[in-house]
């Protein structure tokens, strides 16, 4: 079938044949294993689709969500799917029922091949054999109307999603040569080479995972390890063991994890790379890894909407996210200096959202630079991150930057902090904040160990305490949710 990326593949499959691809804790695939493998499943997904799709009119190109944690099976339908000639939508397997059900309505998805019960109102209607194991199939009603869905570029070869922490995700289409751009770019400035095996545990469909871990992987001849669940210290340690890694890929909290293990972990300064992503390791947790496991860890910097942007080979926290990657240009504010509000120009953008027409294209520049909504400066060559443009609240004519006051908020006691602004019911602005934690924190003490850390006028003036606050599948906490918790506990006396 026509394509980037499946030609890109199928080359590499048969370059690398006899290497050892993809593993996890059921299935370990050879190049050529997952060959066979892909084509398996794209023999069988051909028949099946045309079947689902009468008697209504079958897609040229299928619309078709991996909805899945990471494994080899995962591996084998992307590459199964770009094989059949349909176009692969990687979603967040952690997303609600109603935004699945949200994703599928506004991109038009034909069809979700899935790991796990959808609760979607939609019965399965099969399997599809994917690296020796099954995953389901299922198709909405072959009635649907299809003739007012947005219709994909003809370059999109695969389609991500933004995070959602802000809203629902907005679906990001993705050339064969972007996505290829980015592989590239990422195993020439690392030194990815076939010898290289990645443990990595950030979910395929994320972009620390997808820019670093999949296609690039390949193209070096590395082996990519997916173990599946969540990775606590003890996962983590037993892999690190077992496979020896030479790169380990994943968010913030699988390091912290590992600093609540009393014992030393040696096999931790044996890795050439450790990726961390989502937001910037705390400058405190980098600086313990690294007294305490001789661990360096890059905190990866890419944006969802241009791919991987930077590198560190050297990674310590007055180096900041590293330094730009092949293909990525910087500007900062005007463009006349090195600091201000981020925008980026890349060989691996995005093109478009497909279900927020003009969103997209309303953040590019004239020549085609991206606001980020990121403050950052680039000094001594590498880029240091300053915070998001939004961050800033008017608050009675002061301005406040919210990172600031989350930051004390978690000095003073809380696990997870959201602080935004709401208006009382005389139209007055209102900074708030909800928060989790530990038992026993209260508003009250949280206010008054910020008063020791803040101006007064930067401290909530409402803090409401949550067992939880609901996240994304990356970890970042969702701002919606936390501003209708905080709404239901004040009984709505106030306006987000």
């Amino acid at each position: 079938m026509p394509g980037v990326l499946n030609q890109v593949l199928t080359d590499l499959l048969t370059q690398h044949a006899d290497r050892l691809a993809v593993a996890d804790t059921r299935r370990r695939l050879t190049y050529a294993e997952l060959d066979v493998a892909a084509e398996e499943f794209s023999t069988q997904f051909g028949p099946w689709w045309s079947e689902a799709a009468a008697p209504g009119p079958a897609a040229a190109r299928p619309r078709v969500v991996i909805l899945a944690a990471n494994s080899a099976s995962y591996v084998v339908a992307y590459v199964g799917l770009l094989r059949a000639g349909a176009l692969p939508f990687l979603l967040d397997p952690a997303l609600a029922p109603e935004e699945i059900r949200a994703v599928a309505a506004s991109c038009g998805i034909d069809a979700v091949v899935h790991d796990r019960p959808l609760h979607l109102g939609i019965e399965p209607s099969g399997s599809v054999t994917s690296g020796g194991y099954e995953l389901t199939r299922t198709a909405p009603d072959a009635q649907r109307p299809i003739a007012d869905r947005p219709e994909p570029l003809a370059s999109t070869e695969v389609c991500r999603f933004t995070s959602g922490s802000t809203g629902s995700p907005s679906c990001i289409e993705f050339s064969g040569t972007a996505v290829h751009n980015a592989a590239l770019s990422w195993r020439d400035a690392t030194g990815l080479g076939a010898d290289d095996r990645i443990l990595c545990f950030a979910g395929l469909f994320n972009g620390l995972a997808f820019n670093t871990s999949l296609l690039a992987a390949f193209l070096a001849g590395a082996a990519l390890w997916l173990p599946s669940g969540l990775p606590t210290s003890g996962q983590v340690i037993r892999f690190l063991r077992e496979i020896r890694p030479t790169r380990l890929t994943g968010f913030p909290a699988l390091y912290e994890s590992l600093l609540r293990r009393p014992e030393p972990v040696p096999e931790l300064a044996e890795l050439k790379v450790a990726l961390s992503s989502a937001a910037p390791l705390k400058p405190a947790t980098a600086e313990e890894l690294r007294t305490r496991h001789g661990l360096a860890v890059c905190n990866y910097y890419g944006v969802a909407e241009t791919g991987p942007l930077t590198f560190d080979p050297r990674p310590a926290p007055e180096h900041g996210q590293g330094r730009p990657l092949p293909g990525v240009e910087f500007l900062f504010g005007d463009g006349s200096g090195t600091s201000g509000d981020i925008r980026v120009r890349s060989t691996s953008m995005g093109s478009r959202y497909l279900n927020a027409p003009g969103a997209f294209e309303a953040r590019l520049d004239a020549d085609g630079f991206y606001a980020t909504h990121d403050l950052g400066s680039l000094r001594d060559g590498r880029l240091h991150l300053a915070g998001r443009a939004g961050s800033r609240l008017n608050i009675g004519g002061r301005k406040i930057d919210s990172v600031e006051v989350r930051r004390a908020l978690l000095a003073s006691g809380a696990a997870e902090a959201v602080v935004f602004a709401v208006e009382k019911r005389n139209g007055d602005p209102m900074l708030a904040a909800v928060v989790s934690g530990p038992d026993g924190l209260t508003e009250d003490g949280l206010r008054a160990r910020c008063l020791e850390r803040l101006a007064s006028h930067k401290v909530p003036e409402r803090v409401v305490v949550v067992p939880e606050i609901p996240t994304t599948g990356v970890g970042k906490p969702r701002m919606n949710a936390a501003r209708e918790l905080f709404l239901k506990a004040t009984d709505s006396a106030f306006t987000s």
